[in-house]
Order: C-alpha cells, then sequence, then structure tokens
C-alpha cells in the first residue's frame, strides 16, 4: 500500500493528479489523512520544493515582554522565533523516532547512563562562528543553571556531568534515562555560540534564517541563512512572524492574505473556515492541553480538598463539545493521554459531579469569600468561554468563583506561574518523562502547580532507571495518579491544533509534537 500511495503522490508533483483527489484516493485505500499528508509531503520534497518569497505567519501568543533568549520560551511566537534562527542537537520527528540536527548521531551506553552525541562537523553560527562542542556543552550548562531561569531546568535536573570532547559531546547521567535523546529536542536547548552566557537574546544561532527585526509583541523578521547546514530547510527568502493575539483579526489577516498561515483557529469558526476555497485547515490530534492551574502551596488551595472540590466542579464533556467544537477530547486532571506511550488506559475517568464538588468543598472548610480564577484570550483558543461554564457548574455545587480577565499582553509574564489560580494551555511534550519533569518535578522553574512532593520526584527518577517497559508504565501510572488526585491541575480537555493554512502554500507535514508542523512550517513548507 505504502508503494501504491507513493505512486499516487507523484503523480500529483507531476500535475497528473491534484491534492484532494490524492487524499480522497488515501482515504479510499484506508489510509489516515495524517499518514497521507506525510507522504505526499516526502514526494513533493523529492521531486524538488520552490525556493523563494516572503512567508508571513499571523501567531496568537506573542507579548511585549517577551525575549529572543530561548529559556524564557512559554508561548507561539518565541516558539516560533526560535525554530527560525536555532537548532536543537536532535529533534523528534512526526513519528515520534529521534531525528539528527546538530548531532549527527547519538549513542547511549548498554545501561542507558552515559550518551555521547557526535557532532555535525562545520556547522556556521550567524555571526560567523564555527559550532564546537563547547558551545553545546556551555548551552546546556547554561540551562542548567537555576539562574536561567529556563524551561529546561527541570530535564536538565537528572544530569551528574557533561564534557566536551572534539566532534563529540557526552552526557552522564544520574540515573539510566532511556528517553535522554528525547529531552534533548527541548526546544528551549537551542545551541548558541559560547552557549548563549554573554548575550542569550541576540537571537543568533545556527538555524535556516537569521534575526533581521525584532519589535516584541508586533512582529520578528528573519532572512534566509545561505550557510545553513541543511540545503534541504528553509525555503523561502524571508519569514516574518506577525502578533496578532485577537482570533477575530488573525482570521480575517489569513482570509484577506495578509498572512499566509495561522495558529490557534477558534473551533466555533474551524468548519466554515475551512469551506474558503483558497484555505486549508489542518486539525492535529496530539499532547496538548488547555488547564486551570492552582498553586499547591498558596492559599486557599494549600489544602486538597478545595482543589478536589473544583476538579469535580467543572464539566469536561461540556467543554470539549462547546468550547472544542469536538476538536479535541476529555481530559482527567493529569497532563497524559493516549498519545503518550506506556500510558495506562485504565486510570479512572474524574466526572463531572455537583454532590461531590459540593461535599468536598463543604470539608475544605473554605470561608466562602470569591475564589479568583485569572484568565485571559491569549490564555487558549475559547478561554474565557470556559471559564465562564467553569463558574456556573462551580455555583451549582456552591463554589464562589469569580472570574478575574487579564489582559493578553503580559499574561505569560504576569499571571501565568505567578498567580495561584489561572487558566495556561501546555503543547505537551513527546514522553511522559519530559513532561512531568519540566512541570511536576520539585525543583523545576515551571512547576506551575507548585505540586512538590518527594514521592513523586522518587518515582520520576525511578522510572528513567527502570528499563522493563510493562514496570516502567506501572511507575507512570502511580505518577499519574498522584498528580490526578493530589496536584493542582485542573485538565478538562486535550486540544487538537487547528491552524488555517493558504493554498499558495504546499508541503504540509502532520506533526503532533506541538502546532504548527511543531514550528517546521517555514523549514519544510513552500510556495507552490
Amino acid at each position: 500500500m505504502n508503494e501504491q500511495l507513493t505512486h499516487m503522490a507523484r503523480q500529483v508533483t507531476a500535475g497528473k493528479l491534484t491534492r484532494r483527489e490524492f487524499m480522497g484516493k488515501a482515504a479510499a485505500l484506508g489510509v489516515s489523512a495524517a499518514m497521507a499528508s506525510t507522504v505526499f509531503a516526502d514526494a513533493a520534497r523529492a521531486a524538488g520544493a520552490k525556493k523563494g518569497g516572503d512567508l508571513k505567519l499571523g501567531l496568537q501568543g506573542g507579548e511585549s515582554t517577551n525575549s529572543l533568549d530561548p529559556a524564557t520560551y512559554a508561548s507561539s511566537v518565541p516558539f516560533q522565533n526560535g525554530k527560525q534562527f536555532g537548532d536543537q542537537l536532535v529533534e523528534v520527528a512526526p513519528d515520534g523516532t529521534i531525528e539528527p540536527r546538530l548531532a549527527e548521531s547519538v549513542e547511549g551506553s548498554a545501561d542507558a547512563k552515559v550518551w555521547t552525541f557526535k557532532l555535525r562537523q562545520g556547522v556556521e553560527f550567524h555571526n560567523g562562528k564555527t559550532m564546537t562542542s563547547e558551545d553545546v556543552l556551555k548551552t546546556m550548562q547554561r540551562h542548567s543553571n537555576e539562574d536561567s531561569k529556563s524551561g529546561a531546568l527541570g530535564i536538565m535536573k537528572g544530569i551528574e556531568s557533561m564534557k566536551a570532547d572534539g566532534e563529540y559531546f557526552q552526557v552522564t547521567l544520574n540515573e539510566p534515562n532511556a528517553d535522554l535523546p528525547y529531552l534533548m529536542a527541548d526546544y528551549h536547548l537551542i545551541i548558541q555560540p559560547d552557549g548563549g552566557m554573554d548575550n542569550p537574546g541576540a537571537g543568533i544561532g545556527t538555524g535556516p534564517y537569521k534575526l533581521e527585526a525584532d519589535e516584541p509583541g508586533v512582529r520578528h523578521l528573519f532572512s534566509k541563512f545561505e550557510n545553513h547546514w541543511n540545503p534541504d530547510f528553509g525555503n523561502f527568502d524571508s519569514v516574518e512572524v506577525v502578533v496578532i493575539n485577537d482570533a477575530t483579526a488573525r482570521t480575517a489577516a489569513l482570509q484577506s492574505g495578509q498572512v499566509h498561515a495561522i495558529n490557534r483557529v477558534e473551533p466555533k469558526v474551524a468548519d466554515l473556515l475551512g469551506r474558503a476555497p483558497n484555505l486549508t485547515v489542518h486539525s492535529t490530534a496530539g499532547r496538548g492541553h488547555y488547564v486551570f492551574i492552582m498553586h499547591c502551596d498558596t492559599a486557599p488551595f494549600d489544602g486538597n480538598e478545595l482543589r478536589t472540590a473544583l476538579k469535580y466542579a467543572i464539566n469536561r464533556e461540556e467543554l470539549v463539545e462547546k468550547v472544542l467544537r469536538g476538536y479535541g477530547s476529555v481530559g482527567n486532571d493529569m497532563p497524559i493521554n493516549a498519545a503518550y506511550p506506556l500510558f495506562d488506559e485504565t486510570i479512572p475517568q474524574r466526572e463531572f459531579s455537583v454532590e461531590k464538588a459540593a461535599e468536598h468543598y463543604k470539608k475544605s472548610g473554605h470561608d466562602g469569600s470569591p475564589i479568583i480564577l485569572r484568565v485571559a484570550d491569549g490564555a487558549f483558543p475559547g478561554a474565557v468561554d470556559a471559564a465562564a461554564l467553569f463558574q456556573q457548574t462551580a455555583q451549582q455545587a456552591g463554589i464562589p468563583l469569580e472570574i478575574k480577565r487579564e489582559p493578553n499582553d503580559g499574561y505569560w509574564s504576569e499571571v501565568w506561574n505567578v498567580q495561584p489560580f489561572c487558566a495556561s494551555y501546555w503543547g505537551g511534550r513527546p514522553v511522559q518523562d519530559q513532561m512531568y519533569a519540566t512541570a511536576y518535578l520539585s525543583t523545576a522553574d515551571w512547576n506551575d502547580t507548585r505540586f512538590k512532593v518527594k514521592e513523586f520526584d522518587d518515582l520520576l527518577f525511578a522510572a528513567r532507571a527502570e528499563l522493563d517497559p510493562a514496570k516502567r508504565k506501572a511507575i507512570y501510572s502511580q505518577m499519574g495518579m498522584m498528580v490526578r488526585d493530589q496536584g493542582g491541575l485542573i485538565c478538562p480537555m486535550f486540544n487538537d491544533f487547528v491552524e488555517g493554512i493558504s493554498n499558495q502554500l504546499d508541503g504540509w507535514e502532520t506533526d503532533p509534537t506541538q502546532e504548527m508542523m511543531n514550528g517546521n512550517m517555514s523549514r519544510k513548507m513552500w510556495f507552490v
């Protein structure tokens, strides 16, 4: 079947079949849209992607407080900026395997405790400097330093030592971890000259595009870097990332042709937008989740009875239906779903219950004062509507939930990970170890629920050391239950990545890792 699919894809690139016809024939063969898109993209690239043109992306998730320092990336626009100017050692491919980037190969010791990365030679930074293993080492040292406030700090905690040795970079772990290559694919770990020690926000990397203009909260402009190590990456003359946080304005910009692609299409307009003759709406299921987070160490959320009451007070099915419009699935107050390897499908699903919510609220001894939930449109598409629905069901249980609407600008620096109860989103991570280490390990800088439980930390390290998949799955199951029943995460839904793309672009590839093809649109797509 793969040969037949590839042959059909080649017919499209030869002009003998339209893409719509190809997708229809693939569906008739029982091939998923995701697989068909990948085969088509591969065939198109093999036929030779066209070069040139100026790509414009209209994105939600940018603020005036944004920095180009990869350690600080917490929202969509900084993530996309990093994908333009930077590269990691490795990246997670759409099928979940590890792909080489600045490392040509990765080799682990038999006990998965020592990992050696053979570095690509002759790679040039945008400032003309040749990348060395010392640049890699210093990059990792900076992200391991608590003063950097890096979003990757949690995943660096299991490292015992690191060393640069000619064309090799080696990591020795405190405990074995078969997932170490996935951790090194974290999007914060962009290799910078001298590790970014001197000026981490300079926007200098080894990526396919180099920085031309940086206007946080407005626009970021990049031009083609002719000396990029991979000539197959970066088909455009320039890439402009335009910050458009308002959903209506973002959609209008795509429809009018002001931009060629947008992220976070609101589910309520997705079907209508997808019917436009010059546009395609792509929906990709994955590990992303829309959440409400409580700080477990801050009153009144420092009592588990109140946290449990709020978890029972939210109607997950209603939010998936009314907010996501079916572009997603129900969550279970843990950051893991069936998209993850070693997911335990037997963990009971928490259901909406006015009675249980009222019971736990009464046990909490809360004084009845307003419980403030902070939210903004930019937290996630439909966040304000989701909060309003949450408020209504909480009131049925006698819980005095009050919504405070915050401005989009500054939300990720002044509200998220600062205020004790707010709306947020996570793009997810390729493996459970990375998700838990990034946001639930006690010492993680991005532990946005302040979930600090030594037993959980011990289980995380034990899971890393356990190479038997069945035993590791059992440990992850126990960890999931701990977060679900003791943590400050209210996870009502896992969202699809819903994006609008102009039909002027080709080469789309379904990637469940992160939105906008895991940030790789500008690397892999081209103008028709």
